[in-house]
């Protein structure tokens, strides 16, 4: 396994914990009071935003060439650690 692929699997690992996280969060919203809800709802609609932009980095590094996946995996951090920052953000809030 080359280190490229190492560090897709690595990605891939972090967004399905910080999927599964979002979808805790996202049951809590459900049984939440009206007044809860619509800030529940506000901040899943942040979640479901960085979480679709954490896939599509991920979907760009898998499509990138060899050469090109080093210039691409900062970017990925970068949407990677916003995802994970609201996720740690919102779980907080709403426990």
């Amino acid at each position: 396994m080359n280190t490229k692929e190492a560090y897709e699997q690595k990605l891939k690992a972090q967004l399905d914990e910080m999927s599964a996280e979002l979808k805790k969060l996202e049951a809590k919203a459900n049984q939440a009071e009206a007044d809860a809800q619509i800030e529940y709802s506000q901040q899943m609609q942040e979640l479901r935003a960085r979480q679709q932009e954490a896939n599509q980095k991920l979907a760009d590094l898998r499509n990138s060439g060899e050469d090109a996946w080093e210039d691409l995996k900062a970017g990925a951090e970068q949407a990677w650690d916003a995802f994970n920052s609201a996720l740690k953000s919102a779980s907080s809030r709403f426990k």
